[in-house]
């Protein structure tokens, strides 16, 4: 048998590598003889950079860039094994993490470090951006991460503008004439499995600024500032890209992206599955296996389990989901191309032993489903 174990990561538990690992041993103990191919996956968000950088043995490399409330910070960025294809996630430069709950603040958060990871990329010579938005602590429309780049804003005295989004405020000319030449020649592609706009209540402030800390009342500064910034760049390029779908993601990073630079937005684990070539290794698979932290109605909407599972019936693979949990609804993924799900939790136990346990419950799981595989003694599963 050949089968290929293309997980996504248990987020706050194990990375994606760490849970093909744990899956592979499982069934190594049952099924010595059969061909396991390991290929860790993410959907664009945590985790992207290492499953694609170990997918095609490329290399990742460590900076001291600005975090998301301008302090020092290191984040890390990949370079795939083709040497011209960076990989940068948002949420390793300035994800919410990277705050404390009471630190946070939308107004001063700037994605300024963002910028800094894809000068980094180009000074290696990349010649292709993949970037895995979500998880930002930041709410400034990118206006950081442009800057960082080279884009001048001004206010009204001709001065550069503050970080953050507070600094919108004062914006009354945006330049992109100075942003990096580099840029023109580089192909960049957006991990993004949002729709969200960048204004309106659908938008980047009100659907993610509470979690990023902010109340009722800068709520709507962030609104009105982030609409200014719109209307500025709006007057500046001469056409809007305010309302496309996914211009609000990780606080308005993917309006700057579509406004400064040849970006498309691309689901994110169509993406990965790209550039790690998982197709290739379907043809002849008899089982695929994946799964993620936990599995319920929303992983039909672009998640990891789906997009391994889409691709893999198209080779008529058999597929089997693993999760950390089972949420509501979660029958729907059957719809999807996934063939069983299973739990990996064993019994009743809280967060913490679950999370401390994973590595072994995935491991017992990938044991029992590969017992099952010889109860059925099937040549192609």
């Amino acid at each position: 048998m050949k089968i290929v174990i293309a997980p996504d990561s248990f987020k706050e538990s194990l990375s994606s590598i760490e849970v093909a690992e744990a899956i592979a041993r499982g069934m190594q103990q049952v099924l010595p003889d059969t061909e396991l191919i390991k290929l860790p996956v993410a959907d664009g968000g945590e985790g992207t950079v290492d499953a694609m950088v170990a997918g095609t043995n490329g290399n990742k490399f460590r900076c001291r860039i600005a975090g998301p409330m301008g302090e020092p910070t290191d984040a890390c960025w990949g370079l795939l094994g083709d040497g011209v294809t960076a990989v940068i996630e948002v949420a390793e430069a300035v994800g919410l993490a990277k705050v404390p709950a009471k630190q946070r603040n939308p107004l001063k958060a700037t994605s300024y470090g963002v910028g800094e990871l894809i000068i980094e990329a180009l000074n290696a010579g990349a010649k292709q951006l993949v970037i895995g938005l979500g998880g930002s602590a930041t709410n400034d429309g990118g206006a950081g991460m442009l800057q960082a780049l080279g884009a001048r804003l001004l206010n009204k005295a001709g001065d550069v503008i503050a970080l953050g989004a507070a600094g919108l405020a004062d914006l009354q000319q945006v330049d992109l004439s100075y942003l990096d030449s580099r840029l023109l020649s580089v192909v960049c592609k957006v991990a993004c499995d949002v729709d969200n706009p960048l204004l309106g209540p659908k938008g980047a402030t009100y659907t993610y600024g509470p979690q990023k800390g902010a109340d009722v009342t800068m709520l709507q500064q962030l609104e009105n500032h982030l609409s200014h910034y719109a209307t500025v760049v709006q007057q500046t390029l001469r056409r809007d890209m305010a309302a496309f779908p996914g211009a609000g993601a990780a606080g308005g990073l993917g309006f700057a992206l579509l406004a400064g630079l040849p970006a498309q937005l691309q689901s994110g684990v169509d993406i990965v599955l790209d550039a790690i070539k998982l197709a290739n290794y379907l043809a002849d698979a008899d089982l695929v296996i994946t799964g993620e932290g936990k599995i319920d109605g929303q992983t039909i909407h672009g998640k990891t389990p789906i997009g391994v599972a889409k691709l893999a019936k198209q080779y008529n693979c058999r597929v089997i989901a693993l999760a950390g949990s089972l949420g509501d609804n979660y029958q729907v993924v059957y719809q999807q191309g996934i063939d069983a799900v299973f739990s990996v939790v064993p019994g009743v136990m809280n967060l913490t032993d679950a999370l401390t346990n994973a590595e072994q419950n995935i491991e017992n799981t990938a044991f029992n489903i590969a017992k099952v595989i010889c109860c059925q003694k099937m040549t192609r599963f």
